[in-house]
């Protein structure tokens, strides 16, 4: 299965290596994107079924990925979200958790546990 993946990032060069490393080796379909927070809810308040992952990073142009965590609070079971920055720090993976983030990785050292992360649920994955 493809995973319908919504990417919250506002670095465009970063956002589009991730998009496409992650098309190619895990299985899954970028359906949009944003730089921000307003924008993320928007997108996740229009298109509630319309995706699977969404991978969000923690600093943005406008507002947090903290709040983007929040907007996704009453998503359905089969939805996950997980959380790409490079202040992963124990406190903060802590804080995402608490805020319902599926997984927190770091944009440094963890690409590879995000792509074995996205092909598992890729496997796994039943769409209500």
């Amino acid at each position: 299965m493809e995973l319908r993946t919504f990417i919250v990032e506002d670095n465009a060069t970063i956002r589009e290596n991730l998009i496409g490393t992650l098309e190619e080796l895990a299985c899954i379909r970028a359906e949009g994107w944003a730089d921000g927070e307003p924008a993320a809810r928007e997108w996740l308040s229009a298109h509630a079924d319309g995706w699977d992952l969404v991978i969000v990073d923690l600093f943005l142009k406008q507002g947090s990925g903290l709040g983007v965590l929040e907007a996704c609070r009453t998503r359905r079971p089969r939805q996950r979200v997980v959380v790409l920055s490079n202040y992963a720090t124990t406190d903060m993976r802590k804080r995402c958790s608490q805020l319902g983030a599926d997984a927190v990785f770091d944009k440094s050292n963890e690409i590879d546990a995000l792509i074995d992360y996205c092909m598992q649920q890729a496997q796994t994955g039943t769409r209500a």
